[in-house]
C-alpha cells in the first residue's frame, strides 16, 4: 500500500531517468517531508515535465525519490527528466479500486450508495 499526504508538489532540478532529488515546494504547495513522508515510504507520484508526464510509485529517502514507473507519455517508459519538472503526491485509480479484504473490486461505489450493491 502506498502512502498519501495532502498538498505535496516540488520541482526538481534532475535530468535523465535515475533517482528524484526533490527540490523546494511550488508556491502554495508543502514538500513530501513536510507534507507527512519519512524515509522508506513508498508513495505514488506524478512527474510533469513540461507536456510529458509520468506516473509510479517511488521510495522517499532523505529528500530524494526512487522511480519505479507504472505508465508514462514515453511508451510507460521513465522520463528523461529535462531539469524543470515538478513531483507531486497523488491518488491513481489502482488506490481505490480494491476491496477492504485487498481484493480487485468490480465495482466502486459512491458514498450515497450501500456497501451491498443496493441503491441508497
Amino acid at each position: 500500500m502506498v502512502t498519501l499526504v495532502n498538498r505535496a508538489k516540488v520541482a526538481t532540478a534532475t535530468t535523465g531517468t535515475g533517482t528524484i532529488t526533490l527540490g523546494a515546494a511550488e508556491s502554495g504547495y508543502q514538500t513530501f517531508a513536510d507534507a507527512g513522508v519519512v524515509d522508506t515510504d513508498v508513495v505514488r507520484y506524478v512527474i510533469e515535465d513540461g507536456t510529458d508526464w509520468e506516473i509510479g510509485t517511488g521510495t522517499y529517502s532523505a529528500g530524494t525519490l526512487t522511480r519505479t514507473v507504472s505508465e508514462s507519455s514515453n511508451a510507460g517508459s521513465a522520463l528523461n527528466l529535462s531539469g524543470s519538472a515538478v513531483v507531486f503526491v497523488s491518488a491513481t485509480a489502482n488506490d481505490f479500486s480494491t476491496t477492504i479484504d485487498g481484493g480487485s473490486a468490480a465495482t466502486i461505489y459512491l458514498a450515497s450508495q450501500s456497501l451491498d450493491g443496493g441503491s441508497a
